[in-house]
């Protein structure tokens, strides 16, 4: 599903609202997950799951075509860990 799907389902499920309101509704949410990642907090929504954030070491990896060793610079990746509820509802 892409943004521009969800943002189209939130609207059809909720006549009440402007699609322009729903749109506003969305970036807004999205923008604020994605400003407490850079701020290295976690957002955590209950029976969703949970956004932080990790730090990788560097580390020596390897160009697949050449063999040649590269070094990795150390760097910071953002993480999801599902919760129990959406879990236990993909699984069954």
């Amino acid at each position: 599903m892409t943004k521009s799907e969800l943002i189209a389902r939130i609207a059809e499920l909720n006549p009440h609202l402007y699609q322009r309101d729903v749109e506003r509704i969305v970036s807004t949410i999205f923008e604020e997950i994605s400003a407490a990642l850079c701020r290295g907090d976690r957002v955590e929504l209950r029976g969703f799951g949970a956004f932080s954030v990790k730090s990788r070491d560097s580390r020596v990896g390897r160009n697949p075509r050449t063999g040649e060793a590269v070094n990795v610079v150390s760097k910071t990746v953002p993480f999801f860990k599902t919760g129990k509820q959406l879990r236990e509802l993909i699984n069954g």
